[in-house]
């Protein structure tokens, strides 16, 4: 058996169908990988033949509302408790007890929350991009945080986090335009990080006060594929599954902030967390900056475990620096979670 190769898979538990990729020997330890928005399964592609040629059991989910997993028509659809509830279904449909979980960008307080409210299902966790006791405590507790040196008060009242307040003044028209070309929204999204950014506003900041993502023209910004984060045949991909699916459901997991801030005040062990935990921060991650601004400073006091490892890359890291996501990765799992290392 090839160990790296991928799978395509289909569970449903509790009237739930979740697609998920697969890779690696079916008894390995296994990690599962929750993408965020807006990517689905093949976000994690050069991370899943990785670790399953290591030996790990590596899942990839579809999340609700993405690719060809369940997709709901309301807000509250898209809460964290429900998807937190979808992945400790996945695990048992799995036959499973416990995991290593992994996550990026929204995915990451899902593997954040399944710790902090099911550390027995939890053996280590990982977040890319987004640290722990930020995005699952609710939009008020972002704009807490934000670097007032770099978004004024008077000019970006929620800093880099502005574009959350466009979705919850004008989800329609976020929704419009974004699905008003699929294929250009993709390419527009998906950018490389740039060092020469590094202390000015996230463009995140102007998306209220510009009437939009793409400066209020209702239609996304026409720019060419940047193939350092997507390529030709993954970009098809995305860009079909958006257009097949829309962007309620995913615009829809910004709408839910009073809710999972409420579910995250539940959290066991007032959400410490004792198990291994990874943070992997973007360099040249303007929107969320966590290793010189205080975005992931609660982090710090949460986990009694923590490693943290800065990555020369903007958002999308698991795409623009594979190599240094994996090596990251790997040396973890090696060196501060044993106990799950395969063989």
């Amino acid at each position: 058996m090839d160990k790296a190769a991928i799978t395509e898979n289909r569970i449903t538990t509790d009237g739930h169908d979740s697609f998920y990729l697969a890779a690696g020997p079916e008894d390995g330890p296994l990690v599962i990988l929750v993408h965020g928005w807006p990517e689905m399964s093949l976000s994690w592609r050069h991370q899943l033949p990785c670790l399953g040629a290591l030996g790990f059991r590596a899942i990839a989910p579809d999340m609700r509302g993405y690719g060809r997993s369940s997709v709901y028509d309301r807000h509250e659809d898209y809460t964290q408790e429900l998807i937190v509830a979808d992945m400790i279904g996945l695990l048992r449909a799995l036959g499973r007890e416990r995991a290593v979980w992994v996550g990026h960008d929204w995915g990451a307080p899902v593997a954040w929350s399944i710790a902090s409210h099911h550390p027995e299902h939890c053996a280590a966790v990982a977040g890319l991009c987004v640290p722990y006791r930020s995005v699952e405590l609710g939009l008020d507790h972002l704009i807490s945080l934000v670097d007032r040196d770099i978004y004024p008060e008077a000019e970006y009242p929620a800093g880099q986090w502005e574009y959350i307040k466009f979705y919850g003044e004008n989800f329609a028209d976020a929704q419009a335009e974004m699905e008003a070309d699929t294929a250009a929204t993709v390419r527009a999204l998906f950018r490389a990080g740039n060092p020469k950014t590094l202390g000015k506003p996230s463009p995140t900041a102007s998306v209220r006060r510009a009437g939009g993502w793409f400066r209020g023209t209702a239609r996304p910004t026409d720019v060419p594929l940047d193939e350092r984060v997507l390529s030709a045949e993954d970009h098809a991909v995305y860009a079909a599954s958006l257009k097949r699916n829309g962007f309620f459901g995913p615009n829809s997991w910004y709408r839910n902030h009073a809710s999972n801030a409420e579910y995250a005040a539940a959290a066991v062990k007032d959400g410490v967390l004792e198990m291994p935990a990874l943070f992997l921060a973007g360099r040249y991650d303007l929107t969320c900056e966590s290793i010189n601004l205080r975005l992931g400073a609660s982090m710090r006091d949460t986990c009694r475990d923590l490693s943290v490892v800065p990555i020369d890359s903007g958002h999308w890291m698991a795409r623009e620096k594979p190599i240094e996501v994996n090596a990251a990765l790997v040396r973890w799992l090696a060196t501060r979670v044993p106990d799950c290392w395969p063989g």
